[in-house]
């Protein structure tokens, strides 16, 4: 007997997970549809749906992705079989490590598992979302459309998501940059400008004082400084990482003014872009619920859709418990609410996702607009008010030699 790890969704959406001892993976999945449960994940390695990794390789993996997606899509709507549209993209890939998972899944098909349980083999790759889409694609029999769904999802969201980073690379660049330049000029400049004055008969100006003071400081205490900076950085680190400390977290950024709006937009975005894709493929409500918080980044707003699928299951639709959650823009429960009326839920998830990514991308412009000169100035100054402590002392040499 060998212990299997396994991760799966229940019926109202919630991920469970655990271990189960059997002869093989294929017994374990058994075993978990036999208890109702839908598997993401069945391995002999430990995997947990929020893992940190890399951004670089986070990129990596969703660049792979969307471009798999985007060919299958296309094979699949051309009517190239399953298996063959696989073996194609495989070719297709440029990335040799992607091409060994693409046929790992195609080798898993093969063997009589279904397209769905051979993503799920690689969870690392493929989102709960996106399992449970291709799981209503086999059920459907419209494998074509359901890719076509999540190519676009995958575009939209990397897009969001790209805008947000080059919009960001700008302050951060200006803002390391400044810092530098302060570093450069307190360590290495401003010490050999203090060695003129070193005649202890010399006046000194109280700005000029200062400034040295603190470069002599910065050479003597700096090295205990950046150990500090980055023991706490990392403390941090390790403290986010905890539920408690993510939790905390993603509350206090959704509270810092401008970026706090900008991250709650690119959350309903991201949710309304899931439950809409989901729901446009019969996926249930509740489950739809479940596995749209599994991919949320935030873990505050994530955590009131539990609540909000407890009130589906009273039967009081989506839009009333939304709005009560108060997590949301007022506005989605509005979109929500004309959905439900209408019976075009799945339209109304869509139009509110396009509402709120340009609303996010217009967030994220007002942020920078505000942030970018605000380096600038507070770095300005600081500079500004080294170079004037350096021009009053030289004044105040030629006045002496006068």
């Amino acid at each position: 007997m060998t212990t299997f790890f396994f991760r799966a969704v229940t019926s109202d959406g919630k991920v469970r997970t655990g271990t189960l001892s059997a002869e093989n993976d294929k017994l374990v999945t058994r075993e978990l549809r036999r208890q109702g449960l839908t598997p993401v994940y069945v391995g002999l390695e430990q995997k947990s749906g929020f893992e940190l990794k890399l951004p670089a390789m986070q990129r990596g993996k969703r660049r792979d992705v969307l471009f798999f997606t985007q060919e299958m899509s296309t094979l699949l709507n051309a009517g190239v079989p399953l298996d063959r549209a696989l073996a194609i993209s495989g070719e297709l890939t440029e990335r040799p490590h992607f091409r060994f998972i693409i046929l790992d899944i195609l080798r898993v098909l093969k063997g009589g598992r279904s397209f769905a349980d051979s993503l799920a083999t690689h969870p690392e790759y493929f989102s709960e979302l996106y399992i449970n889409m291709v799981r209503a694609g086999e059920a459907s029999g419209s494998m074509s459309q359901v890719f076509e769904r999540l190519a676009e999802f995958e575009r939209t969201r990397d897009d969001l998501r790209n805008y947000i980073i080059s919009s960001m690379v700008y302050p951060a660049l200006l803002a390391i940059v400044g810092i530098a330049s302060i570093v450069v000029l307190m360590y290495f400049v401003v010490p050999r400008f203090a060695m003129i004055f070193q005649d202890p008969r010399m006046q000194i100006p109280l700005p000029t004082k200062i400034m040295i003071a603190a470069s002599d400081f910065l050479r003597a205490y700096g090295w205990i400084l950046g150990s500090a900076l980055l023991a706490g950085t990392a403390a941090f680190l390790s403290y986010i990482r905890t539920a408690a400390g993510r939790m905390w977290w993603d509350t206090f950024r959704l509270k810092v003014p401008l970026l706090g709006d900008a991250l709650r937009k690119a959350e309903t975005a991201r949710f309304a872009r899931a439950m809409g894709t989901l729901v446009a493929n019969a996926v249930p409500l509740v489950q739809s619920l479940g596995i749209a918080g599994a991919i949320l980044n935030n873990r505050r707003i994530a955590a009131t859709l539990e609540g909000i699928a407890q009130g589906v299951k009273r039967g009081e639709g989506i839009a009333a418990p939304l709005r009560r959650a108060g997590e949301f823009p007022p506005l989605a429960g509005h979109l929500l609410m004309v959905g439900e009326e209408t019976g075009r839920l799945d339209v109304m998830f869509g139009r509110m996702a396009d509402i709120y990514e340009t609303d996010t991308k217009d967030a994220i412009r007002r942020f920078t607009s505000l942030f970018e000169p605000l380096i600038i100035l507070v770095m300005g100054v600081i500079i500004g008010v080294l170079i004037l402590s350096i021009l009053l002392a030289i004044t105040s040499i030629n006045e002496v030699a006068v």
